[in-house]
């Protein structure tokens, strides 16, 4: 892909032009740089200017006039969360990928054109605020412009905001006063589209419910990005009013699969893109971001993405009681849990969260903490509705994180100016159970230290049995499917937790 990029208004010094080594959303080191070639600098006058390579990750203008414009080529063919893809088909940008940016500009807006190719039909669907073109994409029949412009307010933003651009197939909702697109290229029919458009809107209501409304996305819509296609890896990215999701599945043959990443990604919306730990705002491009927070912002979404399912009538208690089963069976059995918290496991993300190659880690005890945060979400759960009979759960806890640190938002769009700390995380726990010595001892024993919830109980109140099953592992069935008789307690608490809302 050829990126023609122009820096103005510049003084005397040096430009530091970079591209991103990481990728918000991913905690490893991506170095994109490796995708960068034929990197060329012009000034006014159309002369080139000398570059010089001060490291694998950046280029310098030693000398230049008031601006620069930078010409060069990017290679991509992943079709996933972090990297990019462009073929004849579309072009799949994630930003950190393709983009050079300049030191010290971090707060200037940005203005992006984006050149359809000839005789190609395509549209684009992104978080960028549009400028000109369809990127409206409300009627199909309009023409399909040569070009599209776009702006971010600052970088960011920028960085933040993948495009799709090509032959789009979209469907929209609204949900009160909040609008939803759904862009997808995919190899299925519109009616398949629309079915699974009509399941992705009630798994949006359920999650409103938690949170007890929707954000507000700057660009005016919230905008899912799907690539279901033969030779896109399975992948799911969020981002701050979108999300990139992306499977070699169809929407026929693997459709449970395409609305848990959906139910995952957009619970993101609120969890981790504005309800955003400190260690992780803002994003560093140049570093790994190590954050000892993933077990709430990644684990906690992974617990409520299979609940919303089950709460809008996607999943069956069936299907619900197998997923638990992977949960408990991915703390029970890994050695890490033994040797490292859920911090710590966190912070192991910047070695172990999936890099370009996506090689067998080298410490064999660092288990998911997707899994293991999603085992604390069900045990933090069950534990609240269990001690106050019902009236309050982990929703409860998830609203007051999102009054406290989501809902106050930030002055500058793609940033947050209240992010949490873990000390209040605890705290919120504290004010919503009632219980100060509670939430000290949760935090101690599940988050700070290494033991296990005691699941065999507090599942039984919603009558799921945990019960041994073969090589060291456990299985989750409901009791009445074990032989037993469902109480009526059991069957009150069961609803309570697992019904729509």
């Amino acid at each position: 892909m050829q990126v023609d990029a122009t820096f103005a208004e510049l003084g005397a010094a040096p430009l530091q032009l970079r591209i991103s080594r990481s990728s918000p959303g991913r905690y490893a080191i991506h170095d994109f740089a490796k995708n960068v070639y034929d990197v060329h600098a012009y000034g006014t006058d159309g002369r080139e200017l000398r570059l010089e390579r001060p490291d694998a990750a950046g280029w310098t203008v030693p000398a230049h006039a008031e601006s620069v414009t930078l010409k060069y080529k990017v290679y991509g063919n992943r079709v996933d969360g972090t990297y990019l893809s462009v073929d004849t088909s579309h072009a799949h940008i994630n930003m950190p990928a393709a983009i050079v940016w300049a030191r010290g500009f971090d707060d200037r807006p940005i203005t992006l054109t984006f050149n359809t190719p000839v005789g190609m039909r395509w549209q684009i669907a992104t978080q960028l605020h549009e400028v000109s073109g369809d990127g409206s994409l409300s009627d199909p029949r309009r023409p399909v412009a040569d070009h599209y412009e776009f702006t971010a307010p600052n970088l960011q933003y920028l960085i933040d905001s993948p495009v799709e651009f090509g032959p789009l197939m979209v469907e929209t909702f609204t949900i009160g006063p909040r609008t939803f697109r759904f862009a997808a290229h995919h190899t299925g029919t519109r009616m398949e589209l629309q079915t699974l458009v009509k399941d992705v809107a009630a798994i949006v209501q359920q999650e409103e419910a938690i949170f007890g409304e929707l954000p507000s996305y700057e660009p005016g819509f919230y905008t899912f990005l799907a690539d279901y296609l033969p030779y896109a890896s399975v992948d799911g990215m969020e981002h701050r009013n979108s999300t990139v999701m992306t499977s070699p599945g169809s929407i026929a043959n693997a459709r449970i699969e395409l609305l848990d990443t959906a139910a995952h990604e957009f619970f993101h919306s609120w969890n981790v893109e504005r309800i955003r730990p400190r260690s992780l705002e803002p994003f560093d491009l140049e570093r790994t971001n190590t954050s000892g927070e993933l077990w709430f912002a990644e684990g906690f979404t992974q617990y409520y993405g299979p609940l919303a399912m089950q709460r809008a009538g996607l999943l069956n208690l069936g299907a619900t009681a197998r997923t638990l089963t992977t949960v408990l069976n991915g703390v029970g059995v890994a050695a890490g849990r033994l040797v490292r918290s859920a911090e710590e496991i966190s912070r192991m993300a910047v070695v172990t969260d999936r890099t370009e190659a996506d090689p067998p880690s080298a410490v064999p005890d660092v288990m998911s903490y997707y899994q293991l945060g999603a085992a604390i979400a069900l045990a933090l759960d069950l534990s609240l509705r269990e001690r106050s009979n019902g009236q309050v759960s982990l929703d409860d806890f998830m609203r007051e994180m999102w009054r406290r640190y989501g809902r106050p938002g930030g002055v500058r769009e793609g940033y947050v100016d209240r992010p949490y700390a873990p000390a209040d995380a605890e705290a919120t726990l504290a004010a919503v159970s009632g219980d100060p010595a509670f939430s000290r001892d949760f935090f101690a024993r599940y988050i700070q230290g290494h033991e296990l919830a005691d699941y065999r109980r507090l599942l039984m109140v919603a009558g799921l049995l945990v019960r041994p099953a073969s090589r060291g592992r456990v299985e989750v069935v409901p009791v009445e499917s074990a032989g037993s008789s469902l109480t009526a307690a059991q069957r009150e608490f069961r609803d309570n937790w697992l019904g729509a809302r």
